[in-house]
């Protein structure tokens, strides 16, 4: 899972990402997408995948291991007018169902039965609820989460407020 803001040279100030340009900073997320994921692997982005035109974007996406789920961001012009882009992704994963948006949600599909929502668009600035998380690279020291770190980190989290109790 990862939210990157690929060719957004405004991001470096704003986020305080340690990178003197763009190109220093796609490559930095490339390399570390592809450190981490297989031609097998799945990643899901979680909106504001990057600027730009959808040229420019998928020439960046070909250097990209595995496939690609994107969900709708607040700078996705790349794919806007495209159906098949949702604003909500939902899944269940090693049997938990999985809520994934651009934007944090305070309740959200399921959270009364302690469903995960993962989230970017804050940039690590808003603190989680229960069982949610902001997926987004600026958490990440630049790296996508694994499956395997969000089921490991949600675990450690707190029921949802709003659990229904059995």
């Amino acid at each position: 899972m990862n939210i990157s803001y690929f060719f957004h040279k405004n991001i470096i100030e704003f986020c305080n990402r340690p990178f003197s340009d763009v190109e220093e900073m796609n490559q930095k997320i490339i390399d570390n997408h592809n450190s981490m994921v297989t031609n097998e692997d799945t990643t899901v982005h979680c909106g504001d995948f990057g600027f730009g035109s959808r040229s420019k974007i998928m020439r960046l996406m070909n250097k990209l291991r595995g496939s690609h789920i994107f969900i709708m961001g607040s700078h996705d012009r790349w794919l806007q007018n495209n159906p098949k882009v949702p604003y909500i992704w939902e899944r269940r994963i090693q049997g938990i169902p999985i809520i994934c948006c651009h934007y944090c949600m305070r309740v959200w599909a399921k959270s009364h039965y302690n469903s995960y929502h993962l989230y970017g668009h804050s940039h690590g600035q808003l603190p989680a609820e229960g069982k949610s998380m902001d997926v987004g690279v600026d958490t990440n020291d630049f790296y996508p989460y694994s499956e395997t770190d969000i089921m490991r980190i949600m675990e450690t989290k707190p029921d949802n407020f709003n659990l229904v109790q059995k």
